[in-house]
């Protein structure tokens, strides 16, 4: 189904007696649009994030809202209404329709396009009252919400398809383990660091994917030097693991991850231009770096991280942290203002 939407094709969700065509408003086409339209009268399903961005916060609760498309707006009004176009049309849609409390069906809608990496920002027809047999005839693919919340709630499990040795610069006793989650989702990899005793209080960082960081040499962030330190720090301290979870961009994506730096570039701080884009302030799931652990027998660690949400998600998991290691690395007059946005408003011990 993710696929489906990815493509641009919509794809169907049911409720009970329910059932609603929905599509990413990123992916879709001016034909698919007007094709849509020809089925039903079209709804658009925002996340609470964008409709505070949008103003709209003082009437909103849940955590979707959704309303009619007014008559006669095409798909670039749309996706300016969705976030899509950066500030594009910033302060101008004060005349929205009056929204409407998302439902499970939307909310789910909006978790299909959170898991592909896009805007999340749904179109819908209700096909409520149509021959579902002709729908049918579409091809579509149709999928139950309840199944579908079970996939979305679900962290998939974790498990190890490949590993090998690899000498590194920070140390020549390497080791990579590949995981691979049974839900579709990306891989994982645990980098052991010299040769750490396992059995004891592990020295472990959780380092999510930046591939501007990690790879280029960013200088608007500071991953790229935490990621080379703590494997330095491991190297000379007996050893640890570093496992590297595929969450770009705290899980929002390259993609968005750069339409948030555009919005940065124009005055947002890095929470705002999630909240523009309609994400929350960290969409990574760190249960995948408990699960990833526990799969190599590691109960006890101890963790190089900022970030007091690492040290409380994995408690939860059951992995006990035994001390918190910090990384003050990588500042720059760069990003200094993205700094200091993560320990006012995201919590980070700098």
């Amino acid at each position: 189904m993710q696929g489906d939407l990815r493509l641009g094709l919509p794809v169907i969700l049911k409720d009970g007696e329910s059932h609603m065509l929905v599509a990413l408003v990123e992916s879709l086409t001016d034909a698919r649009y007007v094709a849509m339209t020809e089925i039903g009268h079209p709804e658009l399903v925002l996340t609470r994030r964008r409709a505070e961005a949008l103003g709209i916060q003082q009437t909103m609760q849940g955590d979707s809202l959704w309303f009619r498309v007014p008559a006669g707006k095409d798909l670039g009004w749309i996706a300016r209404v969705a976030g899509q176009n950066g500030l594009d049309g910033a302060g101008h849609f004060s005349s929205l329709p009056i929204p409407n409390i998302g439902k499970s069906i939307h909310q789910t809608a909006i978790g299909l396009a959170k898991t592909v990496k896009a805007i999340p920002a749904i179109l819908c027809v209700q096909l409520n009252g149509h021959d579902m047999g002709s729908i049918s005839e579409l091809g579509l693919t149709t999928m139950p919400i309840d199944l579908a919340i079970k996939a979305l709630d679900a962290v998939g499990t974790q498990s190890q398809v490949s590993s090998a040795q690899l000498p590194m610069d920070a140390a020549l006793a390497g080791r990579v383990h590949v995981f691979r989650p049974d839900n579709g989702g990306p891989e994982h990899y645990a980098i052991v660091i010299g040769q750490p005793d396992l059995s004891g209080s592990v020295t472990v960082r959780l380092h999510s994917a930046c591939f501007t960081g990690d790879v280029l040499g960013s200088l608007k962030c500071d991953c790229g030097p935490q990621l080379r330190a703590a494997m330095t720090k491991m190297a000379s301290g007996g050893g640890g693991v570093l496992v590297y979870l595929n969450q770009e961009g705290r899980g929002i994506g390259l993609a968005n991850k750069m339409r948030a730096y555009a919005l940065q570039d124009a005055g947002l701080d890095t929470v705002e231009a999630n909240h523009w884009l309609g994400f929350e302030d960290d969409q990574r799931d760190f249960r995948i770096g408990g699960q990833i652990l526990q799969n190599m027998g590691i109960n006890r660690i101890r963790l190089i991280t900022n970030n007091p949400a690492k040290v409380a998600s994995l408690a939860a998991q059951g992995v006990e942290v035994t001390e918190r290691v910090p990384l003050n690395v990588g500042q720059t007059a760069q990003n200094a203002h993205y700094l200091s946005t993560k320990v006012l408003k995201s919590g980070h011990l700098l």
